[in-house]
């Protein structure tokens, strides 16, 4: 039987003729667990459509086909997916890209198409494919590196849906860590160049130019006097946008380190610094954290980086009441523009609250508030050349933008009976969006509100629960007030030892236009689920929609139905 599953495993190979994907392989467990195993399922489902008022909103019959399945060698795993319908087809495998991950004791390999993350100013997720590894003995020292093809190179193309032209870029790092029980240094370094031959000539209207990088960070932690907690960490990053620019001398610390980096004409520095200091005792905790990023600061390392900002952030939070109500408070400011050569400068002020409240066993709430404001100067140049004095347009082009969420929520349990168990909910949400220019508040502000109660009722010798809610929403801004109010009530029942759950539900809801109702809409749901020996599933759904239309504006009323019938197997082969 396993040679059989093996050569399954290579005629599927060999049919595909594609790299596989392998996942991580513990070289210990080789010749003590069984060797092949095999897993995966299968679905079927049909789906009937009618509807009457209105144009066919799907095809009256549909059916859809989906299996998967994992072929599992001493860990390495090779997993296969698709589906099937009268609308479309689809087979997905992970073979264009491929990984092994064997780890022996304190040493983890990574070969293939891999991703590391040292730092968010370094090495940040960036899949290469190459190798890497990581050391993490007993004791104060741990180790990283790393080394592959960050870009592939790819010739320029200009027909419809050709992919980015790139250079062909290598790149290389490390991660050194010295400490134990918190206090810890870090020392990473990265290189990345591009390979100016790796592609053909390039025009210059694509503006793409071979790159190299070198980025050297050092951060770390430290407790002091067992209370506080200092984390910080220092990166400095040389970017060369062309490396065919002439070489040049620059008094910066990595254009000294010739080994590593060439520094030319179109060579740049960058700083990104982050710190923060907290405060622990028992029962609260206090912190503040600072961050600056350069402008156009960039490491090779990572997709996508935040840069030219400024970041202050204070936040607290205590356990009070003898640990039944717990606060959590953050306030926070951002502001870009840092070399003042951008036309706008825009501030970010972010402050939240959460609590929580254990008023008994039977009886809980929890609420939060969050305030975001955005504010941004803009600042002309003619306004700058045309300016009599300083106190000239102080107001006339700022804009402030401030969005407002608040959650109220409450639940209670009562009911000794241990076979009959009851609980209320109630939830509260409210959504502010303003916009003031200039101190004058702007016609799009737009406020949501969100209530709902439920109660809840599980009888457990039965194997049934009812719960019956009331749902309303409010949405007003712009001259325009929207109600939707309507109550929703469901009933599940489970037979035959739980093998059969069934589920009866209905809801009506209303909504109103500026007092004037527009739209009711009425729903019917039935749903079964049968499960057969713990692998075999049958589900059966019946969903009835009812909509009338009070507006002479609106739609024509309509009733659709819905049904669906599916099949499900999972198996597992060892």
């Amino acid at each position: 039987m396993r040679r059989l599953y093996f050569s399954f495993l290579l005629c599927c190979i060999e049919c595909f003729c594609i790299p596989i994907s392998i996942f991580a392989q513990n070289l210990e467990l080789v010749g003590k667990e069984k060797p092949v195993s095999i897993s995966g399922g299968l679905s079927l489902s049909q789906i009937f459509y009618t509807s009457q008022g209105i144009n066919s909103r799907r095809d009256p019959y549909s059916y859809f086909a989906s299996g998967s399945i994992n072929f599992s060698l001493y860990g390495w795993s090779v997993p296969v997916s698709f589906s099937l319908s009268n609308q479309n087809t689809s087979f997905q495998q992970p073979f264009n890209q491929y990984s092994i991950h064997p780890t022996y004791k304190s040493v983890t390999g990574h070969v293939g198409y891999v991703n590391m993350s040292y730092s968010p100013y370094t090495v940040n997720g960036h899949i290469f494919s190459g190798v890497a590894v990581d050391v993490a003995p007993e004791g104060k020292w741990k180790f990283s590196g790393l080394y592959g093809r960050f870009l592939k190179a790819v010739e320029p193309d200009t027909s419809y849906n050709a992919q980015n032209p790139a250079f062909k870029r290598v790149g290389y790092g490390f991660k050194a860590s010295y400490g134990q029980e918190g206090d810890v240094i870090d020392v990473i370094l990265f290189h990345a160049k591009d390979d100016r031959y790796s592609i053909r000539y390039v025009p210059d209207s694509l503006n793409m130019l071979p790159q190299e990088n070198l980025v050297v960070s050092i951060g770390g932690s430290k407790t002091i006097f067992d209370r506080f907690i200092v984390k910080t960490e220092f990166a400095t990053s040389a970017l060369t946008r062309d490396i065919r620019a002439d070489e040049v001398d620059k008094n910066h610390i990595l254009a000294k380190a010739k080994l590593l980096y060439t520094s030319r004409l179109s060579s740049s520095y960058y700083n990104a610094f982050k710190t923060s200091l907290n405060y622990q005792q028992d029962g609260y905790t206090i912190g503040v954290a600072y961050e600056h990023v350069d402008p156009q600061y960039k490491t090779l390392g990572a997709y996508y980086f935040n840069n030219d900002l400024e970041n202050i952030t204070v936040n607290g939070a205590a356990s009070i009441l003898q640990g039944k109500m717990n606060v959590a408070v953050s306030a926070g400011t951002q502001r870009d523009n840092l070399d003042k050569n951008k036309v706008s400068t825009m501030r970010r002020m972010v402050s939240s609250i959460n609590m929580t409240y254990a008023a008994s066993q039977q009886l809980n709430f929890s609420s939060s508030y969050s305030n975001f404001q955005t504010y941004t100067n803009i600042r002309s140049q003619f306004l700058d050349i045309n300016q009599l004095t300083p106190y000239d347009n102080l107001d006339t082009l700022n804009y402030t933008q401030i969005s407002q969420n608040a959650t109220l929520t409450a639940m209670y349990m009562f009911g000794k009976n241990k076979n009959r168990k009851q609980s209320l909910n109630a939830n509260l949400s409210f959504q502010d969006a303003a916009d003031k220019q200039g101190d004058v508040s702007q016609n799009s502000s737009i406020q949501f509100y969100n209530a709902n109660a439920a109660y809840g009722l599980n009888l457990v010798p039965p194997n049934m629960m009812v719960s019956i809610a009331f749902n309303g929403t409010v949405n007003s801004g712009a001259g325009i007030n929207t109600k939707t109010l309507g109550p929703t009530a469901s009933v599940t029942k489970s037979f035959f030892d739980k093998k059969l759950r069934t589920t009866l539900s209905s809801s009506y809801n209303t909504t109103f236009s500026n007092r004037q109702r527009i739209s009711t809409v009425m729903n019917g749901r039935l749903s079964a689920n049968y499960a057969v020996r713990k692998k075999h599933n049958l589900n059966l759904s019946m969903v009835v929609l009812k909509r009338q239309n009070q507006a002479e504006t609106a739609s024509r009323s309509f009733t659709e139905f819905t049904g669906t019938l599916g099949y499900s197997y999972s198996f597992g082969v060892k």
